[in-house]
């Protein structure tokens, strides 16, 4: 039985032992595999890193070690978490929330008067910690395709018909890749929902459930995935709702298969292959809590050899020379070519996505994709910039749409299109809808809405988005969205006149 003092005398690269939840593990064979970067575990080597593993993994991640990495129980270390949901103030709910808040409010509103997902973000920032705060709300580097997701969705206008019968409720129901959804919306892979709640992704399975959506579930999640899949199918209030898995592409190619297997057995029904992350986008300002977090762990009262300004002590490797490859948790060698290995893993009976499709090139290459017999490998498009937080300056997905509309108009003949990113209205969503996709995914809103409220809170999203969808629908003049098209758009800000499209 290791001692708290003999844990903390590993507490280097080349042995990096820490605790969780009162156990001891040798993990320094794991520090440049691990999705993070090894700097996210060095920072707490020597220590107890349970309060920051907790949110993140799911239960039983630590016993997939080998066993010769589990030391055992640590004398004098505390068998239990203390993670709670905590009510640290954090940024601004102008600065969590992708649009600026014209009302401030100096509590949380309640549940009753949380009128848009504007609110939820707000009571989202009063409860969210700091660290999960930086995390769900860091885009790349400058965040300039973060913020314009937001932008171009509110550049787009809106050209309403009059005096047409649109009955007592439009009809908003849809096809999302093969089920059936009462809305156009479905909830957006993103990864680690403990950060805002303690039932985390599971939240969301009930969500989809029970208001008749889909779920996309990261290959992060915070939760196992089939623990959120026996949510889904066995919620006692379910009403019906779909379930999908969205892989990474890890380094190894056997873990994928592992990862498709998993989601197979638990009964998930389209795998989201996602394209745009060969490596993890560069992201300020969650890297930089890090950093200061891993600074603050002995108090603050020590610096590392780049903190002391002396050069030759701070000296880094040439560039292309740095330890492992700058942020590569995934596998950055695949390619169209390994499409036929994802669909043999995944089977012909359920559907398979492209998340992260930007460019017409790219969509039209996803319709030629099939097999040796002739049969389609990809069922859908999934155009994403990832939230902005893998390439800074990708164009946001209203852009994507209009490139497809002007250059590759075919697409949305041969394949269905969906889309996130920047998405917080109802009116968001008509527009994407005229533009030709399919549905629309959130990611963020979602996860806003849970950290202020759990499951109620993302219920209240659904309920939030099918009055704003139903209300745009009315005054539109339209009354099922199967009508939708560009005729409803003013584009002009665009530089784009109706006849053009």
């Amino acid at each position: 039985m290791p001692s708290v003092a003999e844990v903390a005398a590993h507490k280097s690269r080349s042995s990096c032992w820490v605790i969780v939840a009162g156990h001891a593990y040798d993990v320094t064979d794991f520090l440049d595999e691990h999705p993070g970067g090894a700097r996210s575990i060095l920072r707490f080597a020597g220590h107890d890193a349970t309060a920051e593993y907790e949110p993140l993994h799911p239960p039983g991640t630590m016993e997939t070690l080998p066993k010769d990495k589990h030391l055992g129980p640590v004398n004098g270390a505390p068998t239990t978490s203390n993670v709670t949901q905590t009510s640290t103030p954090s940024p601004s709910p102008s600065s969590l929330s992708p649009t600026a808040m014209q009302i401030q409010v100096p509590v949380a509103l309640p549940l009753s008067a949380c009128m848009s997902l504007e609110d939820l973000a707000q009571v989202a920032a009063v409860k969210l910690s700091p660290r999960a705060a930086a995390y769900y709300n860091s885009g790349a580097e400058t965040r300039y395709s973060r913020d314009r997701n937001r932008r171009d969705w509110s550049r787009i206008g809106l050209r309403p018909r009059v005096l047409i019968n649109v009955g007592p409720t439009p009809k908003m129901r849809t096809n999302v890749m093969g089920f059936d959804s009462s809305l156009p919306v479905f909830i957006a892979p993103a990864a680690h929902a403990r950060f805002g709640h303690p039932d985390g992704e599971l939240c969301l399975a009930r969500t989809a459930a029970r208001m008749d959506i889909a779920q996309c579930v990261s290959t992060y999640a915070s939760v196992a995935a089939a623990d959120i899949a026996s949510e889904f199918f066995r919620d006692p209030y379910k009403r019906g709702g779909a379930l999908f898995f969205q892989l990474y592409i890890p380094r190894v190619k056997k873990d994928a298969e592992k990862l498709i297997a998993v989601a197979k057995a638990a009964g998930y029904q389209a795998l989201v292959v996602t394209v745009d992350a060969p490596v993890i986008g560069k992201r300020d300002d969650d890297a930089q809590f890090q950093a200061l977090a891993a600074a603050a762990v002995d108090g603050g009262g020590s610096q590392s050899k780049e903190d002391t300004g002396n050069e030759s002590q701070a000296l880094p490797p040439l560039p292309g020379q740095e330890s492992g490859t700058l942020r590569a948790a995934h596998n950055a060698t695949f390619e169209w070519s390994d499409l036929p290995w994802i669909r043999q893993c995944w089977g012909s009976e359920h559907p398979i996505l492209l998340k992260g499709v930007q460019t017409a090139e790219d969509a039209l290459l996803a319709t030629q994709q099939v097999d040796a017999d002739g049969k389609r490998l990809v069922d859908g498009i999934y155009l994403s910039n990832h939230g902005g937080r893998q390439l800074d300056y990708a164009p946001t997905s209203v852009r994507t749409l209009l490139d497809l509309r002007r250059r590759a108009p075919q697409v949305f003949d041969l394949l269905p299109v969906y889309v996130d990113g920047g998405v917080l209205r109802g009116t968001d969503v008509v527009k994407a809808l005229c533009l030709g996709a399919r549905a629309v995914g959130l990611g963020r809103g979602f996860l806003y809405a849970l950290s202020a409220y759990g499951t109620a809170g993302a219920l209240r999203a659904v309920h939030i988005l099918s009055d704003e969808i139903q209300t745009t629908l009315r005054l539109l003049g339209v009354a099922d969205v199967a009508e939708l098209d560009t005729r409803y758009l003013d584009l002009s800000e665009f530089g784009i006149e109706r006849a053009k499209l």
